[in-house]
């Protein structure tokens, strides 16, 4: 037993070592932050001056445009639901955090919210179902942000959450500062972290949004610019935060931490962390492996987070997953990016499945 965990451990050094993400041409130049994986063939991504983009043929060729009327938002989050559906979150103060819809590829959309509050500053959106959606902005009369649906983003709920601290608030870096889970139709849960000057904690919901709770991490909080930037579980109880400080993007001073009881507490693994500033951390289901990317480089474990490794160098803000050969990462200055694993590792049994749990 003892010697097929070494060999199993062994293989995912191997496979850890291998993936790279490979440069497409997205034909725009301007910051992308959000992506979504819908297949190996179909992705979206999102970005500065009202842009989107979509791929139906693996990234060979994106189609790209700007949403009418929207010409100078930044959508940095997104929903994408198939080749023909998707959500954009655009932000900015007030009325110009919106989310707009398209049900044809792109050709028309819909403006479906606008933040109602003039301090308002939406910082991500996330779906449950078809009909279901959370949205997550800073705070607002001294707490943070949440809007629900359930009609599938027609009209919007405000909830209330716990006090902010002061100067808290959520990172629209990635649209991964926030996450969720459904469990059925009366079980929709979510997280999402924060940041800033002495906040970098963790808000949960098990009803869809209608309550929470929050607990505090060792992720770092000494500066405005610093706290948890993403959020990712690989079952209901173990999940990871990550972050650090964008303006230090090669420092890697508590920028990681995991949770084995579904968000009521957080430690800081031992091992080799994330190399620096991480704005999105996921987990890939189907290999076994979290991988992290960042400003200053993408890192990839197979331990559970407990130490990480290197494997490119290139900057990105977001990344989004259908399979584990099936990932996109978007950037600045338009710099869109798909995973690609070696053809021998493709069917390995260690990336099959194994039995091995990184827990």
């Amino acid at each position: 037993m003892v010697g097929m965990r070494f060999t199993i451990l062994l293989l995912f050094g191997c496979l850890a070592a291998a993936q790279t993400w490979t440069l497409q041409t997205s034909g725009v130049t301007v910051s992308l932050r959000g992506v979504g994986a819908v297949s190996r063939r179909v992705a979206w991504a999102s970005g500065a001056g009202g842009t989107w983009l979509r791929t139906e043929d693996g990234g060979g060729a994106w189609v790209t445009g700007r949403v009418s009327g929207a010409e100078t938002l930044d959508f940095r989050a997104l929903h994408a639901v198939d080749a023909r559906n998707a959500y954009l979150m655009s932000i900015g103060p007030g009325p110009q955090s919106r989310i707009y819809r398209t049900s044809d590829a792109g050709l028309h959309w819909t403006l479906l919210f606008t933040n109602p509050d003039p301090q308002g500053f939406f910082d991500a959106v996330a779906f449950w179902d078809a009909r279901h959606g959370i949205i997550v902005g800073d705070p607002v009369d001294g707490h943070m942000t949440v809007f629900t649906t359930s009609d599938g983003g027609r009209h919007w709920t405000h909830q209330t959450t716990p006090a902010a601290l002061p100067g808290e608030g959520a990172f629209a870096a990635s649209g991964t500062c926030l996450v969720v889970r459904n469990h059925g139709s009366n079980a929709r849960e979510a997280w999402f972290g924060t940041g800033g000057k002495g906040a970098a904690r963790v808000f949960h919901s098990t009803d869809g949004g209608l309550t929470w709770s929050v607990a505090a991490t060792p992720i770092r909080d000494d500066a405005p610019s610093a706290g948890i930037f993403s959020l990712a579980f690989s079952d209901a109880r173990h999940g990871m935060a990550a972050g650090g400080d964008y303006n230090q993007p090669e420092a890697a001073l508590h920028n990681l931490a995991i949770t084995p009881d579904g968000g009521r507490t957080w430690s800081e693994p031992t091992g080799v962390p994330p190399a620096g500033f991480r704005s999105a951390v996921l987990y890939l289901r189907d290999a076994r492996l979290w991988i992290a990317t960042g400003t200053s480089g993408s890192d990839i474990s197979s331990d559970g987070g407990r130490s990480w490794r290197t494997f490119d160098r290139g900057a990105f803000n977001a990344m989004a997953f259908a399979a584990r050969d099936a990932g996109w990462a978007v950037g600045p200055k338009g710099r869109i990016a798909a995973i690609r694993w070696p053809a021998s590792e493709r069917s390995h049994p260690a990336a099959r499945g194994s039995g091995y749990r990184p827990w």
